[in-house]
């Protein structure tokens, strides 16, 4: 049987990888999502919810016993070390997961939409999740700030700050095979999705 093309989504916050993601699916392609697996890793049927109790202990549930994820939150938000911890617990949950998700698949192309590729990449080629190309959503920074305000109504200083403590969009940009400008219109970003599309199928 064929092994599936790998293909890695990613980009900086509010530069339209979401948007992407969601026109891939609309397009029939399967799209894996990261951040909605690492959600999934709080439920009481992952193998990780024992571990995450056992370590930031009972104050962390709610009357169902199942984990408030605000509490949660604000927890690690403030503490590295705690939010490392919750990391190394749930990253394995979400490899897994992924990997899995792979195996199975009898797609041609699987997308990978995940916020932290870079900063997860060696993680991804412990588990043996290798990628045939890297997309990358970027935008300039004066589109990013007027998105990520609107978006979240928020000040330019928040915003700024949530920007800076991401990696920059020129360092993916230099690690990316293909990049996809979201400066225009939703048109726009939707035709040069379908122009990769056709570079990659």
């Amino acid at each position: 049987m064929k092994q599936s093309k790998i293909v890695g989504l990613t980009g900086g916050i509010s530069t339209g990888k979401s948007t992407v993601s969601k026109y891939l699916i609309k397009k029939g392609f399967e799209v894996i999502d990261a951040d909605k697996i690492a959600k999934r890793a709080l439920d009481k049927e992952s193998f990780s919810y024992n571990e995450i109790v056992k370590y930031f202990g009972q104050e962390i549930l709610d009357e169902n016993k199942n984990i408030d994820r605000k509490k949660m939150g604000s927890i690690i938000f403030s503490n590295k070390e705690k939010r490392n911890k919750l990391n190394e617990i749930v990253h394995p949950f979400v490899f897994e997961s992924i990997k899995q998700r792979i195996l199975e698949s009898k797609n041609e192309i699987i997308f990978l939409d995940i916020p932290l590729l870079f900063e997860t990449y060696n993680s991804y080629k412990k588990y043996n999740i290798l990628f045939d190309y890297i997309i990358v959503v970027e935008t300039s920074l004066d589109i990013q700030l007027e998105r990520l305000i609107n978006r979240d109504n928020i000040s330019e200083e928040l915003a700024r700050q949530k920007i800076n403590s991401q990696m920059s969009i020129k360092d993916k940009i230099e690690r990316a095979d293909i990049i996809i400008n979201n400066d225009g219109t939703i048109e726009c970003l939707y035709k040069r999705a379908d122009e990769v599309l056709i570079q990659l199928t």
